[in-house]
């Protein structure tokens, strides 16, 4: 048999899109979600494809096109305006892979809940526009809980587990049990890294005044990236700042893009207040005040029972937002107390009856948990066992779109 091509696999996300090939440890062009087009032009038909259709730009190159509207196909994880998504998968295939499609099988990645005509939509435009051989829709938290595996012996790797997606425009909690996402326990958190810079940058707006209005927004995003933190105690963190600030606050040094001439910024407390949303999100969110911490709690009690301890042992943290340093051990910490604290409660109820067993709670940090998705995408992709699950051009021509209603469930990981 003639030796394949490697599966190309894509991530898009609601921020930022990952792409490259199967069998790498990272991908390849990491870019943001974003399409420019000519504000004049509009958006066209496949019908009718004129010049027009092929003057747009994607990811960083959106922002120094003056004369083009930059616009965002996926909100909060759902494609929204498709013909911009064909668009926008047509240069990352062509000018980034720099692939012939019809030559590589794909692997796409789709967020909890995505819904199957969502998956009809991506297997037309991959097999009708593109001409694909093959195509696999994978969900995002299962190959997130493979990346996981980095950091496991053989023998303790597992597709059970509660994932943590946090990206750029919004955070999932999903169980996985055995590689079946349990959809009705899922729950949304209206919290990502996006509402973290949007809050560091209202902070730094009512205290710093040499901030360029136009760089605010990337100011702040710089900051969190640089200098943001967990802390395990918002009062005792804001009485080493009051106690030694020469030695926690820093200095963000930045250049003015119009008049070329440098600025500096304090940063002090946002360095703990931004991420500090997720374990108290009434900060910034007045509508959502539930800690990320109860909420991982409800989805795993929602649960079925015989499910639970393996979702406790196994919390998996996913995506960029999650990257901040401690992260892990403050969920750790406090999903631990709620549990721990259910349970005292169920023996006072009970009289003193009832003993209930701990409960061991583990949040996995790995090497891979940034581009986790992805990567867990590349290790599936890279298995021989891929290409025999995934949707074939033959199946579609045959049974249509429909075929990718219902994904075959990948068992070959297991």
């Amino acid at each position: 048999m003639a030796t394949r091509l490697p599966a190309a696999v894509i991530d898009n996300g609601t921020g930022y899109t990952k792409l490259g090939y199967a069998g790498n440890p990272e991908p390849q062009y990491i870019f943001p979600s974003c399409i420019a087009v000519k504000e004049s032009a509009g958006v066209r038909s496949n019908i009718a494809r004129g010049i027009d259709d092929l003057d747009f730009y994607i990811g960083d190159d959106c922002f120094e096109q003056p004369a083009y509207a930059a616009k965002y196909p996926i909100r909060h994880g759902v494609v929204e305006d498709w013909n911009l998504m064909e668009r926008f998968w047509e240069q990352c295939i062509f000018k980034y892979l720099r692939a012939e499609p019809e030559d590589h099988y794909f692997l796409l990645t789709e967020p909890p809940l995505n819904t199957p005509e969502n998956r009809e939509y991506t297997a037309e435009i991959m097999f009708e526009s593109f001409n694909v051989p093959g195509l696999y829709i994978a969900v995002q938290a299962v190959l997130a809980l493979a990346a996981s595996w980095t950091s496991r012996e053989v023998s303790q790797r597992t597709l059970t587990g509660t994932v943590i997606d946090s990206g750029d425009g919004v955070t999932h909690v999903i169980p996985v049990a055995d590689g079946y996402v349990i959809g009705s326990c899922i729950k949304h958190i209206p919290i990502a890294g996006r509402d973290i810079t949007h809050f560091i940058q209202q902070i730094l707006r009512e205290r710093e005044v040499g901030i360029p209005p136009e760089q605010s927004l990337e100011t702040a995003k710089q900051i969190k990236e640089r200098y943001s933190y967990i802390c395990p105690d918002i009062a005792k963190e804001f009485a080493k700042y009051e106690k030694e600030p020469a030695k926690w606050i820093k200095k963000y040094e930045g250049i003015n893009n119009i008049s070329k001439r440098p600025f500096n910024v304090d940063v002090g407390y946002e360095r703990f207040l931004g991420p500090e949303i997720y374990f108290h999100p009434e900060f910034c969110n007045e509508d959502f005040q539930t800690p990320i911490s109860e909420v991982v709690d409800t989805v795993i009690q929602n649960c079925p029972i015989d499910v639970r301890r393996p979702l406790y042992k196994n919390i998996v943290l996913s995506g960029g937002s999650t990257m901040f340093k401690d992260f892990g051990k403050r969920l750790q910490r406090d999903v631990k107390r709620t549990v721990d604290s259910r349970l005292r409660i169920s023996e006072q109820l009970s009289g003193g009856k009832l003993k209930p067993t701990s409960i061991d709670v583990q949040v996995v940090s790995h090497s891979m948990q940034r581009y986790a998705v992805w990567f867990g995408g590349s290790l599936l992709a890279a298995t021989p066992e891929f290409y025999s699950v995934c949707h074939t051009k033959a199946d579609y021509m045959e049974n249509g779109p429909s075929i990718c209603r219902h994904n075959p469930v990948f068992g070959v990981m297991s």
